[in-house]
C-alpha cells in the first residue's frame, strides 16, 4: 500500500473501532442509568433496542446515500453524529432525551459499515489486507472500548465520561479532513488490469466511471430516487449476490447465536475463580473478580490476528473459498466446545481458536462482497450485507436463550454447529454458481 493508502485504512480503521466502542459502552452505562432516572431495566432495555434496531435497520439506505454522496462525507457524518449523539447522552436531564440520543447514535453509527467497506473496497489495491487491518480496529473497539469505559466510570460521574467518550470521534473526523480520497480513487481506477486501462477497452466502463464520481464529488446520481434504489437492486442481485446474502446471514447468526450467552458459558465453564487459584475468593478482590469476564474480552481480542489472517488469505485465495474452510472449521470447534470444559487447557485452547477463526470470516466476508457486486452499487452491497448481518442475524440471540432454556448447553453447540456447516455450504454454492462482477 501507498502512503495514501495507508491514510485511508488508518481512517477507516479507527472509524470502524469507534462504532463498536459506542455500541459496547451503552451498556455499561445502562447500568448506572437505572439509579439515575429512577426507572427500570425493561424501560431502559427498550430505548436501548430502539437505538440498536435502528444500528441495523440503517444499513440499508446507508448504503444508498453513500453510492449517492461517497463515503468519505457519509464516515465523517457517521463520526459527527455519533460523537454528537454521545454529548447529548452526557447531557439528557430525562428518559425522552435519552431515548433521542440513543436513536441519533443508532441512526448515524448504522450508515458506517456500508461506506467504510465501499470506500476500502474500491480505493486499496491490496483490498483483503485492508480488511484485515480494518477489521482489527473494530476488534480493538469491541474489546477496549468497554474497558474504557469501566476504568473511567471509576474516577469520573457518568456524564463526563459520556462526554470524554467524544472526544476520539472528534479527533478520528478532524484526521478525516486531511485524507485524499480522491486521489486514492483515481490511482486505483488507472491501475493495471482496471478498466481504465485495459488493452481490449478503450475507457472504463459507465458503472466504473459512476462509482469513481460517487466517491469522487457525490455527482452520480445513483440510489437518489426510489427508481433508481429499485434499478440498482435489480442490477446487484444476481445468483452470486443471492448466495452471497445467504451465507452472510447464516454468518451472522453464527457470530450473535455464539457471542450473546457466552459471558455466563464461560463462567459456567470454568466453575468459578476459586478452581483456577487465581485469587483468594474470601479476599477483598475476590468479590469483584470474574475471570469469565476477562476470558470473554480475551477471546474478543485474539480476534485481533484473526482480521490480520483473513485478510492475508483473502488476498491468496478466493475468499468464498476460504470462507468454506473457515465455517467448517467453526462447526468442527462448535462440537468440540462443551468437551473441551472437561480441562482447563483445553478449554482455554478451544476458546481461543474459536476467537480467531470467528473474526478471520470478516475480511473474507467483506472480499466476497466486494467480488460479487458491482462498483457503481458498492455501498448498497454492503447496505444489503449489514442489513442481513445485524438485522436478521439479530435473531440468533432469541435463539441462542430459547435453546438454552429449553435444552443446554451442549445442544446449543450442536445448533451453532449446524449454522456453520449452512454458512459452509453457502459459500460452497457462491464459489461453484457465484460470477465476479469485477
Amino acid at each position: 500500500m501507498d502512503a495514501n493508502e495507508r491514510r485511508i485504512v488508518a481512517f477507516t480503521a479507527s472509524s470502524h473501532g469507534l462504532v463498536h466502542t459506542y455500541e459496547l459502552s451503552i451498556p455499561i452505562l445502562l447500568t448506572v442509568w437505572i439509579a439515575e432516572f429512577s426507572t427500570t431495566a425493561a424501560t431502559l432495555g427498550a430505548l436501548v433496542t430502539v437505538g440498536y434496531g435502528l444500528f441495523g435497520v440503517g444499513a440499508l439506505p446507508g448504503g444508498v446515500v453513500v453510492d449517492r454522496f461517497g463515503s468519505k462525507p457519509v464516515i465523517l457524518a457517521c463520526l459527527l453524529g455519533m460523537g454528537g449523539a454521545f454529548l447529548l447522552v452526557g447531557a439528557a436531564p430525562s428518559l425522552p432525551v435519552l431515548a433521542l440520543a440513543l436513536a441519533v447514535w443508532g441512526v448515524t453509527a448504522s450508515v458506517y459499515h456500508p461506506a467504510g467497506l465501499t470506500l476500502l473496497s474500491k480505493a486499496v489495491e491490496r483490498r483483503g489486507t485492508a480488511l484485515g487491518y480494518h477489521g482489527i480496529g473494530g476488534n480493538l473497539g469491541i474489546a477496549l472500548g468497554p474497558l474504557a469505559a469501566v476504568l473511567l466510570l471509576l474516577a469520573f460521574d457518568w456524564r463526563v465520561v459520556a462526554a470524554l467518550l467524544t472526544v476520539p470521534a472528534f479527533l478520528v473526523a478532524a484526521y478525516g479532513f486531511t485524507v485524499d480520497v480522491d486521489a486514492a480513487l483515481a490511482s486505483a481506477d488507472a491501475a493495471p488490469g482496471n478498466a481504465a486501462l485495459d488493452g481490449d477497452s478503450e475507457r472504463a466502463s459507465d458503472e466504473d466511471a459512476a462509482a469513481v464520481a460517487a466517491d469522487g464529488n457525490g455527482d452520480a446520481s445513483l440510489g437518489s430516487s426510489l427508481a433508481g434504489f429499485v434499478g440498482d437492486t435489480r442490477s446487484l442481485l444476481t445468483l452470486g449476490f443471492a448466495l452471497v446474502l445467504v451465507f452472510v446471514t447464516f454468518s451472522g447468526l453464527y457470530y450473535r447465536t455464539f457471542l450473546t450467552f457466552l459471558p455466563d458459558l464461560l463462567g459456567d465453564a470454568l466453575g468459578g475463580f476459586a478452581d483456577l487459584g487465581i485469587v483468594d475468593p474470601s479476599g477483598a478482590l475476590g468479590e469483584e473478580f470474574d475471570p469469565a469476564r476477562y476470558l470473554y474480552v480475551a477471546i474478543l481480542m485474539v480476534g485481533v490476528p484473526g482480521q490480520y489472517l483473513g485478510g492475508r488469505i483473502a488476498d491468496r485465495i478466493p475468499p468464498e473459498r476460504g470462507l468454506v474452510y473457515l465455517m467448517s472449521i467453526l462447526a468442527t470447534l462448535a462440537l468440540a466446545f462443551v468437551p473441551a470444559t472437561g480441562q482447563v487447557w483445553s478449554f482455554l485452547l478451544v476458546s481461543g481458536l474459536l476467537g480467531v477463526a470467528l473474526f478471520t470470516v470478516q475480511p473474507l466476508s467483506q472480499a466476497t462482497v466486494a467480488t460479487y457486486s458491482p462498483p457503481g452499487t458498492r455501498g448498497l452491497s454492503f447496505g444489503y450485507t449489514y442489513l442481513a448481518i445485524f438485522g436478521v442475524g439479530s435473531l440468533g440471540a432469541g435463539l441462542a436463550g430459547f435453546v438454552l432454556t429449553v435444552a443446554g448447553t451442549r445442544e446449543l453447540f450442536f445448533v451453532i454447529a449446524g449454522i456453520a456447516v449452512c454458512g459452509a455450504l453457502a459459500a460452497g454454492s457462491v464459489h461453484r454458481f457465484g460470477e465476479s462482477r469485477e
